[in-house]
């Protein structure tokens, strides 16, 4: 691996001279040359990918994919308050469904902060550079920042979700109003109404707008099962949704609000 990680280094810093003096500070051992792999994908802006590069940044993920494990959404214990939906905590990235939800900023091109802990990070870092690429090419054609509550549709690449949906949630600044209320839920409808359009059957959604964009936690989440619940009142071809969870303190929200303590 530390042969591969070397070479797929040496290719982005190619593209990227800008970088070697910071790169020359990480040691030659496997962990710190998987960071600064990972810290140079998350830097580099959307261009022309190489194809030596996709096929061996494609066969490391596969392998770090393999490694961590994929989860069944349908393997997940359905909620006592509705058979459709579940809880998960653990890592978004390791889920195999129809569609995982990456809470983006209005560019929709990913974290270009270095191994940030952020969603919009692991999930861009765990599917590879090739997601960034199809996210400009969207945002190019569009022309515009990505307005919040909508949502855009990408593959999954070397994730074990199909797809990506990809959605804008409001910046919450002092006291939530109104409006911040009607576009988180416009986000959690946006996303399944674009999933029942494609036909996809399962959707894993983040904790969208809580942590830096400072949503408080129990209120996003009455917002996200109110909003998923009635929606499923319809029909629609979604019959699975996850909600997953990071912290402790929205594992305890979500399984309080859908009967599980």
């Amino acid at each position: 691996m530390k042969k591969q990680l070397c070479e797929l280094n040496r290719i982005l810093l190619e593209e990227m001279p800008e970088y070697r003096a910071q790169a020359e500070s990480f040691s030659q051992d496997t962990a710190n040359q998987r960071r600064l792999l990972r810290s140079l994908m998350n830097v580099r802006p959307p261009m022309p990918l190489k194809r030596e590069f996709l096929a061996m940044q494609d066969e490391l993920l596969s392998a770090e994919r393999k490694a961590r494990g994929v989860v069944d959404v349908y393997s997940l214990p359905s909620a006592p308050a509705n058979s459709r939906l579940a809880v998960w905590q653990g890592d978004i990235t390791r889920l195999a469904a129809d569609a995982i939800v990456d809470a983006d900023n209005s560019s929709l091109l990913g974290c270009f902060c270095p191994c940030h802990g952020c969603i919009d990070n692991a999930i861009h870092s765990a599917a590879g550079l090739q997601l960034r690429d199809e996210c400009n090419r969207i945002m190019s054609e569009q022309g515009h920042p990505e307005p919040n509550g909508k949502a855009k549709l990408t593959r999954g690449y070397n994730l074990p979700a199909k797809y990506v949906l990809h959605t804008v949630g409001p910046v919450v600044q002092g006291r939530v109003t109104q409006n911040d209320i009607g576009e988180l839920s416009s986000c959690y409808r946006s996303c399944l109404t674009l999933a029942a359009e494609k036909d996809l059957r399962s959707v894993v959604f983040c904790c969208i707008s809580t942590g830096e964009f400072h949503f408080p936690n129990r209120d996003a989440a009455e917002i996200a099962v109110e909003t998923v619940t009635d929606f499923l009142c319809h029909d629609t071809s979604v019959g699975r949704v996850v909600f997953n969870v990071f912290k402790d303190i929205d594992a305890q929200i979500y399984r309080e609000l859908l009967g599980e303590n």
